[in-house]
């Protein structure tokens, strides 16, 4: 009754998992990136109970998600959710460099707790991580796919 659902399944669900185990991957790398260009040490801060790093580095991971389930949606194969994958993760760990810039100081602000700066940032982050998903849904990026 059921057999073609089954056999849709059996048959899909090697490439599901191939596809979530690159995703997972490259967002792994994104937020180990991240955590290594930043001065300050969010997660030991996040530890210590400070809010703004707790704030600022879940800005980071729903930054980081968002554009990357964009390109799990969208893509065509591994190889093209993994060029994607970089060129978000890319985009987004330079923005969040651009508003580190931005916002002077910004490390000792987090880390003496400043919730101003930390809401900011995060803003920031998903803004543009929303932005990038938007961009990845184009269909005038097929034509830079492979198929």
């Amino acid at each position: 009754m059921y057999f073609s659902e089954i056999q849709a399944f059996i048959s899909g669900f090697p490439e599901f998992l191939i596809q979530l185990g690159t995703a997972l991957g490259l967002f792994v790398v994104g937020l180990t990136t991240y955590v290594l260009l930043t001065p300050h040490k969010e997660l030991a801060l996040i530890r210590d109970g400070n809010a703004s790093a707790a704030l600022a580095f879940g800005a980071v991971v729903v930054g980081l998600a968002i554009p990357l389930g964009a390109c799990l949606a969208h893509s065509y194969s591994v190889l093209d959710l993994i060029v994607w994958g970089v060129v978000t993760l890319l985009v987004q760990l330079i923005t969040f460099r651009f508003t580190d810039i931005f916002l002077r100081g910004l490390p000792r602000r987090i880390a003496e707790g400043d919730v101003a700066a930390a809401i900011f940032l995060m803003s920031v982050k998903l803004g543009v991580g929303i932005i990038l998903a938007g961009a990845l849904t184009d269909p005038s990026l097929s034509l830079f796919r492979t198929a």
